[in-house]
């Protein structure tokens, strides 16, 4: 009986956990805090960012693929100094994805393989600026508008708890942990950009690709802010495409797996969405794409330095089998080559062979 009631214990609270995971706000956004409301969910799958930075100006263009079941969320992101914030391009990630994309090669192999004859069963898948200070409240507000589906807000602050406040009275919730986290940008008195994601069409599901969102903000360092993405629930993942005259890399990990470059090279002649960013000159495209499995081990913002100029393109190899003469596999000419001259060995080794009962007889 005691057994029973243990057992019946455990079941309990593992469905109470489970059932406030499914009700708890998820925090989740690689440059600053996603957050719904109290009694939805949202999570971020991936987020994708192109920046640019001439050495005086930085512009980051962020796009997120959410899930969940919120009808509304909000994030926050600091940035070091006055922010302008418009709609990005949604083609410029197509774009950009052209430019950084795979080198592709062949590969050949000389023994046959599943899914080649004869070991081809015939299910293969065929895939192959100065701000205003604060008001009295601590917060001051540069700008409020509607932009598409966004209710976007700049703000300044002295105190981190009276900035949860405004928010909060505002429509744009701040759980309190996130409130603390906000203290080093305070005290290096960064600005704001508060985002309430709200569809025009009321209770429409925030689910897919987000309309990017461009922010510009004058910055001595190109620098990408991620430490409140420590308050993420789950494993992170960003990507990240970088326009400036030279190859940029991230000075540290910042707690996160080690950043992988996928592209670097030399953009002679930007063009469409890309020179709207960039401009029209010559520029270096950098590609990064980094893991957080931990979030709660970020520690810092991406600081990224200028390295050497050194063209990376991956590639990507379709292996084939190796086949001549329009399709004849080379392993079954050499096979059957090599048995033919076996064959043909055989015969003529016995041919040289005496017939039975011949030879010379030794006298009685």
């Amino acid at each position: 009986m005691r057994g029973t009631h243990r057992i019946l214990t455990t079941i309990v609270a593992l469905l109470a956990l489970q059932l406030g995971s499914l009700v708890a706000p998820a925090y989740a956004c690689g440059c600053g805090a996603m957050i719904p409301t109290a009694d939805q969910r949202i999570g971020v799958d991936r987020e994708e960012s192109a920046v640019h930075w001439d050495g005086r100006t930085e512009t980051v263009v962020m796009r997120f693929d959410v899930h969940g079941n919120a009808s509304q969320a909000a994030w926050i992101m600091p940035v070091p100094r006055r922010a302008d914030v418009t709609l990005g391009e949604p083609e410029l990630f197509d774009a950009l994805d052209r430019l950084a994309a795979p080198e592709q090669r062949d590969r050949t192999y000389f023994w046959p393989r599943t899914g080649d004859w004869p070991f081809d069963t015939g299910h293969g898948d065929g895939s192959a600026a100065g701000a205003p200070p604060p008001g009295a409240s601590g917060v001051g507000v540069v700008g409020r508008e509607r932009l598409g589906p966004f209710d976007v807000a700049r703000l300044t602050a002295t105190d981190p708890k009276a900035l949860g406040t405004w928010l909060r009275t505002h429509g744009f919730a701040l759980p309190e942990r996130l409130t603390d986290a906000l203290q080093p940008y305070v005290e290096r008195k960064w600005e704001y950009v508060a985002v309430r994601l709200a569809p025009e069409e009321e209770h429409t599901v925030l689910r897919g690709e987000l309309t990017p969102l461009r922010i510009t903000f004058g910055s001595s360092e190109l620098v990408y802010p991620m430490r409140l993405s420590r308050l993420a629930r789950s494993s992170q993942s960003l990507g990240l495409s970088i326009l400036s005259e030279r190859r940029m890399e991230p000075r540290s990990a910042i707690g996160g797996n080690a950043p992988e470059v996928t592209f670097a090279g030399r953009i002679d002649r930007p063009d469409g969405a890309v020179a709207r960013l960039a401009g029209d000159r010559p520029v270096h495209l950098t590609v990064l794409e980094q893991d957080f499995p931990h979030p709660e081990r970020i520690d810092d913002d991406h600081h990224l330095r200028a390295v050497a100029d050194t063209p990376y393109r991956r590639v990507e190899y379709t292996d084939r089998l190796l086949t001549v003469a329009g399709g004849i596999p080379v392993w079954l000419l050499t096979v059957g080559g090599g048995l033919f001259l076996a064959a043909l060995l055989a015969v003529r080794v016995a041919r040289r062979r005496p017939a039975p009962g011949t030879g010379v007889r030794s006298a009685a």
